[in-house]
This record gives C-alpha cells, structure tokens and sequence, in this order.
C-alpha cells in the first residue's frame, strides 16, 4: 500500500510539473512572440505639444523643432538617458510642415508653412553647439509637407506641396557651398510621406496626392544614379506617417489611411528582400507624428488625432526585435542618417 501511495503521489507530482512545464512554455511562446513585433515604452513628455514637427539627432540629443499648434517656433531638446526636455532658443521662422535634417552636426531645417503665410523657401541652420540659428539660401521651389534625407552630406528635399498642388521635384543642397542642385522628379507627386535611408538609397514611403487618400507607394532614390525604382508597396495605404531605420530595416509608424483618421499601425521594411512586416503597434494612435533613431531605439514624437482633436506631447521609445545588436551588424552597414516625417496642414487637405 505504501507503494502504490508514493506511485500516485508521484504522478500527481508529474502531472503538476507537466502542467507548469506547459505553462511557461505558453508564456514563453507569448513572451518571444511580443518580443519578436518589438515592444514599447512610455518616455518624458515633450513640453509643447505640437503636430507637423520635424526631428533630429545630434550627438545622442533628439532636437524637437516647430510644428503645428503654439509649437511653431519651439526647439526643444530631448536627454535619452536623463529622460528629461530642455529649451532651446527658438527657431527664427516660425512654420509647421517643414524638415529638418543633419549634417556635420548642424541641423537644417527647410520650407515649411504656416496658417495664413507660406509655404516657404527658407532654409535654417541651427548650431547644438552654441545655441544659435543662421540664414542659409532659400530653397529654389517653396514648399510645405515635403521630406529631406542626407546622402554623402547633401541634403535632398524631395515632394511636397505648394497652393493646391502636390510636387514631385527633387532639390538637393550642399551645405558646404549653400547652394542648391535640381534633380531627377519623383515618379509621382507626393505630400505627407516620409523618406529614411539605407546604404545611401533614399526610401520614400506612402503619402497622399492631391486628397486625403493615403497611398502605400514606395520609392527608391539613389543619388549616385540620378535615379528612381518603384519596391514593394507598404501593407497599409497612409500619409502623414513617420519613419526611422535602425539595423538596415525601415520602421513605419503611425498616420492616417484618409482624412482625419489616425492610426497606430506599424510595419517594418527589409530594403534586402523589398518586404514587409507587421510589428507591435503604438500605444497611442496618431498622425503627423515625428520619429528618430538613437541607440538602435526609435523615438516617436508628438502628432494629432482627428482634425486637431488633441495635439500630442506623448513620447513613445520603440525597442525593435534583437535589441541590443552587436557592433557588427550581421545586415552589414548601420544606417548613418535618420528617417524623417513631415507634416500636414488643414487648410487643403
């Protein structure tokens, strides 16, 4: 008796420990699951809340610079690792809808409109070092809601829109020489896309043309060539999206599919085999938003839902699948320039 007693207690032990066995491997199976779309963490709020912003990085320090809303002449600095917002001085020329991009440490920031005035030309260069903000030479073609990506220290401004009329036309600028180059259209007009770079090939990613219709239409720019080849539509039509890359995959986040709703989608592009793959959405649904690369970790900035129904100060930092990466990327060069999004105006749209 005794050992048919032990036998029983035994197997109710097995049973149990079966049982628990079966349980963490479905937590586990859930856990990599989760991790495998990435995962999401809430950061410091951004001071001014604001739409249409543009972002850029310089020395690990994100600079949140105008927008939509009281934000248009805001510059604003984030510390990742202090997780806290400084005030810089303010940009000169008020805008939303404009872009920002980087060289040599400065930060460009190009066309841009604002509610009555605009769009504009303007170019403005901004010094993290000292604070302070100078004059450059206008852009040839003013324009609002347009993208700008670096490739080799030029900067290109691609898109956009001016007066009721969505563009096509692909400026770029040499910062060392302030001047400006005309280059091969775009194969198709559009406004409210988003460009990012990998291996020195600008992506341009969805966008609306002359509506409110999103697109999934993406573009790729190699400014070596002068020119453009139409990859792998994007799974979800949409503009005022925003983009980063980080490990040579092009992260899509946000926007909207039509006028005025937003969305929370994310998907990620593998420029390697011109596919697509959906990832964990964003906490918040937004458009317009802004995004930056720092550390292998995207940072997504502001935004509206609806016609301006709440403007978002709302910082979100997503954590994409095998982070941290080794220092030798096993997809082969790191991108060296940061997706960016540009905004969109209510009045036209």
């Amino acid at each position: 008796m005794r050992i048919i007693g032990t036998t029983r207690e035994a197997g109710n032990k097995s049973a149990y420990i079966l049982t628990l066995l079966m349980l963490i491997g479905l937590l586990g199976f859930a856990f990599l699951s989760l991790a495998a779309e990435g995962e999401w963490t809430r950061k410091a709020d951004m001071p001014t809340p604001r739409w249409c912003l543009g972002t850029a990085v310089v020395d690990g320090i994100i600079y949140a610079i105008g927008g939509g809303g009281a934000g248009t002449k805001a510059v604003e600095a984030y510390d990742l690792i202090a997780d806290t917002w400084i005030q810089k001085t303010r940009m000169p020329t008020g805008r939303g809808e404009l872009s920002t991009s980087v060289v040599k440490g400065k930060i460009y920031a190009i066309g841009g409109t604002q509610p009555i005035a605009g769009p504009f030309p303007t170019v403005e260069e901004y010094d993290p070092v000292i604070d302070t903000w100078a004059k450059k030479t206008d852009m040839p073609t003013p324009r609002s809601a347009l993208c700008t990506s670096v490739v080799n220290g030029i900067i290109y401004a691609i898109g956009g829109y001016v007066h009721n009329s969505t563009l096509s036309k692909v400026e770029a600028y040499d910062p060392a020489t302030d001047t400006w180059t005309e280059k091969a259209d775009m194969p198709a007009a559009r406004r409210y896309f988003s460009t990012s770079v990998v291996n020195g090939i600008i992506y341009a990613i969805g966008g609306a043309g002359n509506s409110n219709q999103g697109l999934p239409t993406v573009y790729a720019y190699d400014p070596k060539t002068d020119t453009w080849a139409r990859k792998a539509d994007m799974p979800t039509a949409r503009s005022g999206l925003a983009t980063s890359v980080v490990d040579g995959i092009v992260y899509a986040f946000g926007g909207t599919p039509f006028h005025p709703t937003a969305i929370s989608t994310v998907e990620a592009y593998d420029p390697l085999t011109d596919t697509w793959t959906e990832k964990a959405d964003m906490p918040m649904a937004r458009n317009d938003p802004s995004s930056s690369a720092v550390g292998g970790r995207i940072y997504v900035i502001g935004g509206i839902t609806g016609n301006i129904d709440r403007i978002f100060q709302t910082v979100e930092e997503y954590t994409p699948e095998g982070w941290p990466f080794s220092s030798v990327s096993p997809r082969g060069k790191l991108p060296t320039t940061w997706g960016e999004r540009r905004m969109r105006s209510r009045h036209g749209l």
